[in-house]
């Protein structure tokens, strides 16, 4: 049933005009009632015309979106015409006025509200004073249309609230993409620089290690490309299923391809790992990979080490992660590029912490992560 409604709320949304006649009609119907039900022998019996005034109030609903000012006073007019000039039954509710008012509560700006509470103001007297003159009517009337304001100006809420919703769903996904945008390129450029200022020596001393670092520079621009086209082909839309893979972001598996890539810059890389190791969910076995992807590449970028180890301890429902290089350390003053800040932030969006720092006897420079692993999460296949 859910799906259906969602469905049905799509369909209206792409087609408002077909609504709003869906509504009118509806209304219709309800205002046909009592000309079809029998009516007491003292009144005299329903005519043609006033059924067809009773159609020409409920007409202006259709353009209930576009002008509802203009259709509330078409209302109003009829209304009054249809009570003023011919004999014809009355109606259990004003159903066309409490549609347009909860249409100028749902969806109109301040001013054409009060111009509409002005209007009602006069309206609402006016119509008990020519019905019944009760101040029973005169009460269920203000009650009934006060309703309708009311759940209006609820829905617009409601529909505000998920507007704001949906943009910072919208600007969480632009800063995800962008912080996996720098990290691929970051690394991957990283890398080939280093191996291109490499070459040149290379080319002269050694030719066969000139020929590796060539072939590194290739395979990690490759690489990169193949990451960025996975990731931007799944925000394509209406594209042919083949033209925009959906594979899944790199994960634990991704790794050791990873390190071999940092290898081939000639940096000895150590890799270990500790406790039962398991399969993780897919989110968090992504962001332990580009956490350990950030960390290297910061050592090439920044650390001018020969060593660096990558450390994963798996803990009852956690994942520690720590990466440790033999280099110059955390420089004076520098609090950490944009790197260090989504490891940080990859590290708060699992509820996990992130810490960075000298290494032991202060020496090189040192990456610690805690990432709790959610009971129970579907792990990556």
């Amino acid at each position: 049933m859910r799906g259906w409604w969602e469905r049905g709320r799509a369909l209206g949304a792409a087609h408002p005009q077909a609504v709003d006649i869906g509504i009118a009609l509806l209304v219709q119907a309800a205002m046909t009632m009592p000309f079809v039900v029998p009516r007491p022998p003292d009144l005299e019996p329903a005519t043609w015309p006033a059924y067809g005034l009773t159609t020409l109030t409920v007409v202006p609903l259709i353009w209930r979106r576009r002008a509802p000012l203009a259709v509330l006073t078409a209302i109003i007019a009829t209304s009054a015409l249809y009570r003023l000039a011919v004999e014809g039954p009355g109606q259990p509710l004003p159903y066309t006025g409490l549609v347009i008012i909860y249409t100028i509560a749902a969806a109109s700006p301040p001013w054409k509200r009060l111009v509409a509470g002005g209007l009602l103001t006069v309206a609402v007297p006016v119509s008990v004073w020519l019905n019944t003159r009760t101040a029973r009517q005169l009460t269920f009337s203000l009650f009934v249309f006060a309703a309708a304001y009311v759940l209006g100006r609820l829905t617009d809420a409601r529909q505000r609230e998920h507007r704001i919703e949906a943009e910072r769903a919208a600007a969480r996904e632009r800063a995800r993409i962008a912080r996996e945008m720098h990290d691929i390129l970051s690394h991957a450029v990283s890398l080939m620089i280093v191996q291109a200022e490499a070459g040149p020596v290379a080319v002269r001393t050694a030719p066969e290690r000139a020929e590796a670092a060539f072939d590194a520079i290739s395979a990690t621009g490759r690489d990169a490309m193949a990451q960025l086209r996975r990731m931007l082909g799944v925000l394509r839309e209406g594209d042919e299923p083949g033209r925009a893979p959906r594979e899944p972001q790199p994960g634990l598996a991704g790794l050791p391809e990873l390190l071999d890539r940092i290898r081939a810059s000639g940096l000895e890389v150590a890799y270990e790992s500790a406790g039962a190791v398991r399969p993780l969910p897919e989110a968090t076995g992504a962001s332990v990979f580009r956490i350990v992807q950030e960390a290297l590449t910061n050592v090439v970028k920044h650390a001018a080490a020969r060593n660096v180890s990558v450390h994963l301890t798996y803990g009852e429902g956690t994942v520690d992660i720590r990466v440790l290089d033999d280099g110059r350390g955390p420089r004076p003053g520098s609090g950490g590029g944009h790197g260090l800040i989504g490891v940080r932030e990859r590290a708060a969006a699992h509820g996990g912490t992130a810490a960075t720092g000298p290494g032991p006897d202060g020496r090189g420079f040192e990456v610690r992560v805690h990432l709790p692993v959610p009971a129970g999460a579907e792990v990556a296949r």
